[in-house]
Order: C-alpha cells, then structure tokens, then sequence
C-alpha cells in the first residue's frame, strides 16, 4: 500500500499542495512557484478542507445534473465545491451541460419544432447523432428543460424531469455570489470547459468567455475561490494566459491522449503524463490535476482494487494537488470490493471505498453524493 497521509486535523483543515506558488505569491501565466510546504498547509488566501468533497455536476446523485436545483442541494448538503462543465451556444454564452448534446438531458427530442436541428457530428474522433448546444440560441436554448441522464439507474431523479432549464454560467456566478454573501462564505466552484478544440475550430472559442467572464464576477486571481479544468492540457494553458485563477488538467486513462494532443500529433499519452517529468511540465502552468481514480489505484480484471500507484506522492512533489474523479455510491460505479448484492443500481459500501481513496492522500474527490462524501471524511479526519 501507499503511504497513508496524516490524518491529523490541523494538517487537513486547509487546500494544500500546489495552489500554492501561484496563489501566495500571486504568479500568473506559465511558470509556478514551488514553496517548500507539504499538503494541507495553507495554500491559498481562502480557506478549503483537506480532503475537498466536491459535487460532481451538483448533486447528480438526487437531481438532474448541471441545474441550480442539482447545485442548490449539493451547497446545502455541505459540499465544499460544486462543478460546472461549460459548452457554448450558437449566439456564444456559455451554458451548464456535461455534453454539448443534450438529446439525454433535456426534453428537446420531444419538441418537434426542433426535429430539424437533430444532426450527426464528429466530437472529438467520435461520431455522435443528437442534437447540440452550438446549433441553438440561448433564447432556443431555455425552452427546454433538464432531465435525468441515467434514469434506468437513478429513477427517483426522474421526479424532477422538467424542473428546471439550462443554467447559463453567468447565472450560476450570480448564484454563487448571492449564496456566499447569504452564508458568510464564498461558493467554491469547479470549472471545466468541455471539448475546447472542436469549439474552437467551429468559432466558438471558451477560454475567452469563460475569462471575460470570470473577470466579470471577480473570480480571476489567484485566491480567488474556483478552479479551472480540463481534459485538454492547451486550454489550461491558454486560461493561464489570461487569468490567475487555480487550474486543474483532467486525467483519463493511461492509455488515451487528451484530443488536442491527438490533432497537434503529439504523442505523449496519459501514462506520460503521470510520470514525473510529465507532472513537471503539468506543474508549470498549473497547479492541480484532476486524475481518474484508477490512475491511483487501479482495478484487476475482476474490478477489484490493486496495488496504490506513486501518483500522489509523485504529483504532491511536483506541487500538484490531486482532486480524482468520480465516487458513485451505486454498486456499478464502484470497485468490486465494495459492492453489495446483485443490483447495479443498488448503493455499496460507498464509506469502505472513500475512506481507501482518502488514504492514499488525496487533497479533494469528486462525487455524485456529496452528502455521503462528507460523513466519509468525517469518519477519515476524525480517526
């Protein structure tokens, strides 16, 4: 096994590793400060506990994802950061949806004024048929309304189908900037911007909006209480050159090459990545990632857990804080440790399972069920 971190309260109260040369001197573009501090230290001007519980999509385990109902749960049930993931429109806002095709999340293949627009394009290397983001207006756009995306497994979530619309990224900053002004606090957010160089070929460009924005509401320092993410290590990069805000380089399977990598022709893969010159290279223009759990631990053919990789001890040298994706509760989404019974929808051993991802180190984790990560992590830093 790794080595398991230091479960002492005052040495996991606070964001820890890497925030840190960048937030506490204020640097700003390629290169990061490395500050000889270890994780759970004060990193950054405000404050978030070590390990972060952070609300995948929002509450996506009890709400359609991606709406201020699925965010509104997940703030009060506690979560220290609530995610975004950002596609554009065709008139250029920037809107909460996992996907740019939302046929499985909003009620648009039932709206026959919109039959026309159903198409099939390449996202990415993968040809898909549905209906996308970038072919409606934000007007169009907020005719619709959400719905589950896994309704087979999360039937309950289905009750809410139709409760709310798509959420513009501006109207969840003006949410957060009234919530944290109601609780005395800011509202940490998770921002990612999904499939950046498709957009970017099609004119509709995120890192720029997502700036202007950020600039806009104030969230674009270096202290300020966001994160920005992404699969794709040159849109991390690009925000950096316009902005101080923390970032965050998602990582998938070892096997696989972020997409803007596979249009330049630059071989390196994920496997690449995690290796201690590729955390370096991460490490200079930013100052987390955002690893797949398997990249920590990863699973035998049988879906059990293996041996712990030196992913957290390697990108805490670097500077790096690890925030991994994603813990479900349900028995299909978790390690076959920790299922119980035959039903995939059924919830596991969910507790079994964070508290060995929190062992290993971590700074923060994402998950559908905040409210289950919390009592987790309470149960870890209280011994």
């Amino acid at each position: 096994m790794a080595q398991v971190a230091d479960t002492t309260p005052g040495r996991r109260t606070l964001l820890g590793a890497a925030v840190a040369g960048t937030a506490a001197l204020g640097a700003v573009g390629t290169g990061v400060a490395k500050a000889a501090a270890t994780p759970g230290e004060v990193r950054h001007g405000r404050r978030l506990p070590v390990p972060a519980v952070i609300a995948h999509r929002g509450a996506s385990g009890y709400r359609p994802e991606h709406t201020l109902g699925s965010y509104q749960l997940a703030l009060d049930m506690g979560a220290h950061v609530i995610e975004q993931d950002l596609v554009p429109t065709k008139d250029g806002h920037l809107v909460c949806r996992h996907e740019n095709d939302i046929t499985g999340t909003t009620d648009i293949a039932t709206r026959p004024e919109f039959a026309s627009r159903r198409t099939t394009k390449s996202i990415d290397g993968v040809s898909i048929t549905g209906w996308f983001t970038e072919d409606l207006t934000l007007a169009e756009l907020k005719t619709l309304r959400a719905e589950e995306r896994i309704p087979a497994t999360r039937r309950e979530n289905t009750l809410y189908d139709g409760r709310w619309q798509i959420p513009t990224f501006e109207e969840v900053l003006r949410w957060a900037d009234k919530e944290g002004r109601r609780r005395g606090h800011p509202v940490w957010l998770h921002v990612e911007t999904k499939h950046p160089s498709y957009f970017r070929g099609v004119g509709l460009g995120l890192e720029e909006r997502l700036s202007k924005l950020l600039r806009r509401y104030g969230r674009h320092r270096a202290d300020s209480p966001v994160f920005l993410q992404s699969f794709e290590p040159s849109s991390i990069q690009r925000l950096a050159r316009s902005v101080s805000s923390p970032r965050v380089v998602l990582l998938s399977g070892a096997s696989t090459r972020p997409w803007d990598f596979v249009q330049s022709g630059d071989p390196r893969t994920v496997a690449d990545l995690v290796k201690p010159d590729g955390l370096e290279w991460i490490a200079s223009y930013a100052q987390g990632i955002g690893p797949t759990l398997d990249l920590i631990i990863p699973r035998d053919a049988d879906g059990r857990l293996g041996t712990p990789t030196t992913l957290v001890r390697d990108a805490h040298a670097k500077g790096l804080i690890l925030h991994p994706y994603t813990m479900r509760n349900e028995n299909a989404f978790l390690p076959a440790d920790f299922r119980r019974g035959t039903d995939p929808n059924a919830y596991g051993d969910a507790f079994g399972a964070f508290k060995v991802y929190f062992e290993q180190g971590i700074d923060g984790i994402f998950t559908d069920q905040a409210d289950t990560g919390l009592l987790a992590r309470e149960d870890f830093v209280s011994g």
